[in-house]
């Protein structure tokens, strides 16, 4: 790795790619870079300067390296993470993702009064108006360019860039109901659901968690992940019994225990739609 490499050049050397779009360089004290298709798990060096980060499409569960295995919570749409600089790590991307990072030179962040929010990670927080700019950013460059739309994007990515330095809101501090917003709820769901999947997670319950009815609740949950809540937590499930069956010795049966199916029966047809196999002969294949 050579040393004098820009965070841009690093990522780009660990996806095999560059970026889609790159916006503002060294001189400026920044950079603005689109990223877009790249699955599986990657080992990020440490960044020379801190990375604001906003994922804007893609596969709602991308999970970070968190001391001895994966994060407990998931990336989706509508939120950011802070890299700090000097900090390796790890990601994990189930599909296809879409990111803009917003790297800023340290020189710039001696100024900052908050300047100790980029000395930690800070991963996957709700941030409405990050995304908003970030967002607004991309649809001005893939615009046809004129001196009035050059203009506008510098003064959108001013504002981005002072966002970043300000530091993001406590998300507790920023209940209004936007679309935004309601992904960071969705988000909360999302988690509550990948952390305990084996527990009942009504549409009622979730719905309730949120603050919203239930039909409405089903509506925004399926546009957010393309899943219905049942559906997503059957999906979750599964992929708990996936982790199960290939890394402890339980039984078929303690498993669909485990993980609140009413039979063991319900379990293996459920198991064998999911992944084309019933639970045994899926074990069987994954440990030999």
């Amino acid at each position: 790795m050579v040393e004098s490499w820009t965070n841009e050049q690093i990522i780009s050397d660990v996806l095999g790619r560059g970026a889609d779009i790159q916006l503002g360089g060294g001189e400026k004290g920044w950079q603005l870079s689109r990223w877009r298709q790249f699955v599986g798990s990657y080992e990020l060096p440490a960044l020379p300067s801190p990375t604001f980060v906003v994922h804007i499409a893609g596969k709602p569960r991308v999970k970070t390296w968190d001391r001895d295995g994966w994060s407990e919570a998931s990336s989706i749409p509508g939120c950011a993470t802070i890299i700090p600089s000097g900090r390796p790590t790890g990601w994990l991307v189930d599909g296809e993702l879409d990111v803009v990072t917003l790297s800023i030179a340290e020189d710039q962040l001696r100024v900052v009064p908050a300047r100790d929010q980029f000395d930690r990670m800070r991963f996957a927080f709700s941030d409405p108006l990050g995304v908003a700019l970030t967002r607004q950013v991309l649809a001005e460059l893939y615009a046809p360019e004129t001196p009035e739309r050059n203009v506008y994007v510098s003064t959108l990515v001013d504002a981005l860039k002072a966002h970043m330095l300000r530091g993001p809101a406590d998300a507790n501090a920023t209940a209004f109901p936007t679309s935004d917003f309601s992904a960071y709820r969705i988000h909360h769901v999302m988690n509550a659901v990948l952390t305990h999947p084996e527990e009942e997670h009504t549409v009622e319950s979730l719905a309730a968690e949120v603050g919203l009815t239930p039909s409405h609740f089903c509506r925004v949950f399926k546009r957010a992940t393309g899943l219905s809540p049942h559906q997503y937590v059957m999906k979750a499930r599964l992929e708990r019994a996936q982790e199960m069956l290939s890394s402890t010795e339980l039984t078929v049966a303690q498993i669909s225990e485990a993980l609140g199916f009413g039979s063991q029966s319900h379990f293996t047809r459920a198991f064998r739609s999911f992944a084309g196999q019933p639970p045994t002969a899926w074990r069987q294949l994954k440990l030999h």
